[in-house]
């Protein structure tokens, strides 16, 4: 299928008639419309040209799905408004004529029907072809209340109707343009195209013609065109547009980049890695608007209520119109005044508006902060959640053993530092490689000393000759064995370094030990906080281990987390997040979108510290850390309860002030005035609270 950007689309309405024309279109097989994202799929062939076609109903703008936006007028500017402005001018002249010659005299009426077909020409149009097939949306709606208020000569009210329906759906348009613009933004974060080396010359090229493997050149101030890896160079970039945060990370030979970002030091050469469909940025984009396209369990219920609601409305205000003067021998131009109020005041407007409003601008937040979520759905399920949890390694704590501690007896701790480094060089535990960053880090030299005869004992360690004598690197375990009993007091300090998580290494030879190298899985600068914040949200916070029990308390209790669960491999972590389900029906899982996708998938939200570019994590998870940031996850949580909690409102309100104007009726107090007021305020009112979302940090 392939995807074109629409401009103008305001109601899910208009929408879904624009999805229907096309697929009528000649060639096409098939088309899919995403309300949200303001974008529409075709399979088959068709022009731009033919889609404006389908679209000329409303007036709609198509082009390609990779190509700038043209810049609209200021809202203000706009042609659809201009009208509005020369409709109302209509009215006030019109009224102050009526003043002067009477309500009744030709020229106000002549005045008010001008206002009437100036400011709601096309509103006309598609009521009456919606009537003419029987189909009652507000625009079907609008049209007869307008046509009846002139059949009764209240054409003052009925022009006035026009103007404030045409002022409600101006404010409709700019609202939904104003929550797409999240992710129009993002569409503009990386160049169109970049300085290309091919055959030794250097070319200014488009993304779209630019290969896996080319070399791309980044100047500094410019921004990344392309996904790659750099082969020349060291430079400071800025990841904000992938990752939501703002200080910038030193880039250099071998380092991983992404399109979007921003060179700011050095000259870079970054040899290609990703087609432009396939970058990082490109993923985000694609998974946020799908995310808008899925509807949210609110959204699915407003959309299935006005399909009864809108034709329901139509009946009563029959009923209003023809029961009272049949039965009763009321006045029929008072009734079906009130019939005419009715279907204005009944327009589902505000109603269908109240959740994609808020699910597409919370959405859109999120993903400017660096935070993927990937559907309504899970944004509700989010701000839903009574537990959360936690994978360790690698979630809580940086993933990485560092050298916390070092202990030496009777010799130079860097001395011995150097001779560990010297015998663990090569090897690819992770506890050799943190031994050997400590060793870079204290600029040892370890790399010229002579190691001989190097032999690993399974289970237990190492040894090998260094300047004729035979050392031993290894666990306490092995030198229990090769000395029959530890000295008491370093025993004691092997334990206490056990007792603080950390694994104890030991360097010595087969009469004694000369050093003591604790190393430790550092938890990361950001959890502390993290589990505090969710605990003060109410949320309980669970760590899920592999590791032994005492590790995992001592980490767990740094943390913070509400209970420990150690010693689980994979498929006992995914009982433990069914069990958690069964307690507290909502449960987040938290992992690295890898080794945890089990526990993730069974989870009510699976959420994935997806490193920028970690393809996993953005398609295991519902909501995807992009910074690796745990400080992003009480945010999401708060914006996924706000964004609830704006749902609710705006459902709740824009019921509430039709029922209230609907009980106008029965004392006869329902006036037009009061009815588009009604409607235009409810509208407006849960789109303005839905772009609250838009501030939320």
């Amino acid at each position: 299928m392939k995807a074109y950007r629409v401009q103008g689309l305001s109601c899910s309405n208009c929408a879904a008639k624009f999805e229907r024309n096309v697929k009528e279109l000649p060639g096409v097989q098939d088309a899919k419309i995403n309300f949200g994202a303001a974008k529409i799929y075709v399979n088959g062939d068709t022009t731009i040209e033919d889609l404006e076609k389908a679209g000329a109903f409303e007036n709609l703008k198509i082009r390609e799905e990779r190509e700038k936006k043209v810049e609209r007028p200021p809202f203000w500017k706009q042609k659809a408004n201009i009208k509005v402005y020369i409709s109302a001018l209509l009215v006030l002249i019109s009224w102050g004529l009526s003043t002067h010659y009477g309500e009744e005299h030709l020229i106000p009426t002549v005045g008010y029907a001008a206002a009437i077909l100036i400011g709601g020409y096309s509103l006309f149009i598609k009521g009456l072809k919606n009537l003419s097939r029987l189909s009652f949306d507000m625009n079907t709606l609008m049209t007869i209340a307008i046509i009846g208020a002139a059949i009764i000569g209240e054409w003052g009210e009925g022009a006035t109707v026009v103007i404030l329906f045409a002022i409600s759906e101006a404010l409709e348009r700019y609202s939904m343009d104003k929550a797409r613009q999240s992710i129009e933004s993002l569409m503009d974060i990386a160049p169109n195209e970049a300085l290309v080396r091919r055959n030794g010359k250097e070319l200014m090229i488009s993304v779209e013609d630019i290969q896996i493997g080319d070399t791309m050149i980044v100047k500094p101030g410019q921004k990344l065109a392309m996904d790659g890896i750099v082969t020349k160079g060291i430079s400071t970039l800025n990841q904000a547009a992938i990752t939501g945060e703002s200080v910038p990370v030193t880039k250099t030979v071998e380092d991983e980049v992404f399109a979007g970002t921003l060179n700011e030091e050095g000259l870079l050469e970054v040899n290609v890695i990703k087609r432009v469909e396939d970058t990082t940025l490109s993923k985000i984009i694609h998974l946020v608007e799908e995310a808008q396209a899925e509807r949210a369990p609110s959204q699915a219920f407003v959309d299935k209520f006005a399909k009864y609601y809108t034709p329901a409305i139509v009946i009563i205000a029959l009923l209003i119109a023809i029961v009272p003067p049949l039965l009763f021998s009321a006045e029929w131009s008072k009734w079906v005044y009130e019939g005419l109020a009715v279907l204005v005041v009944g327009c589902p407007c505000a109603l269908v508006v109240s959740t994609p409003v808020a699910i597409v601008t919370a959405i859109g937040n999120a993903a400017r902060k660096g935070v993927l979520i990937k559907g309504g759905i899970h944004l509700e399920e989010a701000g839903a959640l009574k537990a959360i949890a936690f994978d360790k390694t690698g979630t809580l704590t940086k993933g990485v053993p560092t050298v916390t501690n070092l202990v030496a007896f009777g010799g130079k701790e860097d001395e011995l530092l150097a001779i560990t480094a010297a015998i663990e060089n090569g090897l690819q535990h992770p506890l050799a490689s943190s031994i050997i960053r400590e060793a870079e880090t204290k600029n040892l030299s370890f790399g010229s000393i002579q190691v001989d005869g190097f032999q690993s004992i399974t289970g237990k360690g190492v040894k090998a000759t260094v300047n004729n004598e035979t050392y031993y690197v290894g666990s306490p375990t092995l030198f229990t064995e090769l000395h029959h009993t530890i000295h008491k007091s370093i025993d004691s300090q092997i334990k206490q370094l056990q007792t603080e998580g950390k694994t104890v290494m030991i360097l010595g030879t087969a009469k004694e030990i000369q050093l003591l190298i604790a190393v430790a899985d550092e938890i990361r600068d950001s959890s502390i906080e993290v589990i505090s914040n969710l605990n003060n949200l109410g949320i309980n916070t669970v760590m899920l281990t592999g590791d032994n029990q005492m590790t995992a308390n001592t980490i767990g209790k740094q943390v913070g987390v509400s209970s420990i669960e150690a010693n689980l491999l994979p498929e006992d972590k995914l009982t433990f997040i069914k069990k958690l389900r069964n307690e507290h029906n909502s449960v987040a899982m938290v992992g690295d979108g890898v080794n945890d996708a089990p526990a993730l998938a069974a989870s009510t939200v699976g959420v994935a510290m997806g490193g920028a570019g970690t393809d996993t994590a953005l398609e295991t998870a519902n909501i995807a850390l992009m910074s690796d940031d745990l400080s992003k996850l009480p945010y999401t949580i708060k914006l996924s309860r706000k964004a609830l909690q704006i749902i609710k409102q705006n459902i709740t309100f824009s019921l509430a002030i039709k029922l209230i104007a609907l009980l106008l009726v029965v004392p006869g107090w329902l006036t037009l005035w009061i009815a588009i007021f009604a409607d235009m305020g409810a509208t407006l009112l849960v789109t303005l609270n839905s772009l609250r979302l838009l501030k939320i940090k």
